[in-house]
């Protein structure tokens, strides 16, 4: 679970790509050949919507730590990249749910997006 934590970070930048090369247009005449980079995202093949609850209480307790030292800041990112994913919205909308209420993410090699959300009280 730890690295779930880790790789958060990480999951804005490659929900941040993912986003953007969806939305680029294509060239209207071919490129020339560019080395792809060796560390691509896997594509997102399935969805799963975990809440911090359903965690044991040691993972629990690291997941609000994580949050804590990433701050608004970081937070507000991650959420800004889970909702310009269509099918990490989609899963949340599934579930009644927004990109608020995501506290952490991880995107396994098999494609597997993981959020950890978080309900807000009230």
């Amino acid at each position: 679970m730890l690295k779930t934590l880790f790789l958060a970070s990480a999951m804005t930048l490659t929900l941040s790509v993912a986003a953007g090369a969806q939305q680029q247009p294509a060239p209207a005449s071919p490129a020339p050949a560019q080395p792809a980079p060796s560390a691509t995202a896997p594509k997102i093949s399935a969805v799963n919507v975990v809440d911090v609850d359903q965690l044991p209480p040691e993972t629990k307790t690291e997941v609000d730590q994580f949050v804590a030292k990433q701050g608004d800041d970081g937070l507000k990112k991650l959420r800004q990249s889970v909702d310009s994913t269509p099918e990490a919205k989609s899963a949340l909308e599934q579930k009644g749910m927004t990109s608020q209420e995501v506290v952490a993410a991880s995107l396994g090699n098999d494609g597997t997006l993981t959020l950890i959300t978080k309900r807000k009280p009230g």
